[in-house]
């Protein structure tokens, strides 16, 4: 899977740790070269990867591939901008836009939010999503010859959930985002498509995978009994960025283990 991906150039966001750590090894493995976008290089404490003791990019070189980091805050439109800049200088162009890097809030009723809340999770999970693509788009359209975009929305971006009202807002403002880019860029070979996990293992859900009533109430809820792995998450993005997926277009694809299936397990 995924052997045509080799000699390609890929951004992912928010690539030091979780999703966007595994994507970028993922790609690296398939002979992708990969900026690895984020605030900082070292991994957030507390996650589930197997070398933490590494940076994304010095992985990725140990294990033979190529990589370089580029420092990028994706609430920036001119960072976003510097960061596209930043890779055609390095690599000479741009493949692939993996648009990772997000933020949760929950844990209130909504009416308990306040605006710093609401403000977190619409400037990075929205406004970074959007310049992300914005500026993909623009520099695809200025090479010719197509692109590919790859959101990390959530299942939050397809319905509603209790006590994190803002994160849905900005997950369903981020689904409605790749539909339209899929809408208005697909005639140029533009493919835009998200993903939209569950639960899985990172360094954001941490305290929560520890907090025993919540693993049991969260693997209850899942018809397949268990929590998402970053792996999970890289094999579909490897996948939507190489041509098997050639024909899939501005689909949000749930990858939750059934979660969306029903409202309670058997």
């Amino acid at each position: 899977m995924g052997k045509n991906l080799s000699g390609k150039v890929a951004i992912v966001t928010g690539a030091a740790s979780g999703f966007g750590r595994g994507i970028a090894t993922a790609f690296a493995k398939e002979g992708v070269r990969v900026i690895v976008a984020d605030l900082r290089e070292a991994p957030l404490q507390g996650g589930f990867e197997e070398h933490a003791e590494l940076t994304t990019v010095a992985e990725i070189r140990e294990a033979g591939g190529d990589a370089h980091f580029v420092k990028c805050d994706v609430t920036s439109h001119d960072d976003v901008k510097s960061l596209i800049s930043q890779t055609v200088d390095h690599y000479g162009k741009l493949d692939i836009m993996v648009n990772n890097a997000g933020i949760y809030r929950g844990g209130k009723l909504a009416h308990e939010f306040g605006d710093d809340d609401l403000e977190a999770c619409w400037q990075v999970n929205v406004k970074g999503t959007w310049y992300g693509c914005q500026e993909a788009v623009k520099r695809f359209l200025q090479q010719g010859g197509g692109g590919n975009i790859i959101n990390l929305v959530s299942t939050a971006g397809l319905q509603g959930h209790p006590k994190q009202s803002v994160y849905n807002i900005s997950k369903g403002a981020q689904a409605n985002l790749t539909r339209c880019f899929a809408i208005e860029y697909g005639h140029e070979g533009i493919r835009v498509n998200g993903i939209c996990p569950t639960y899985a293992k990172t360094a954001l859900t941490r305290e929560l995978f520890d907090d025993k009533n919540f693993d049991e109430f969260f693997i209850e809820s899942i018809p397949l009994k268990r929590w998402g792995e970053v792996s999970d998450v890289t094999n579909l993005a490897v996948f939507l960025a190489s041509e098997e997926s050639s024909y899939m277009h501005g689909v949000l694809v749930r990858l939750d283990g059934g979660e969306t299936l029903c409202r309670y397990s058997v």
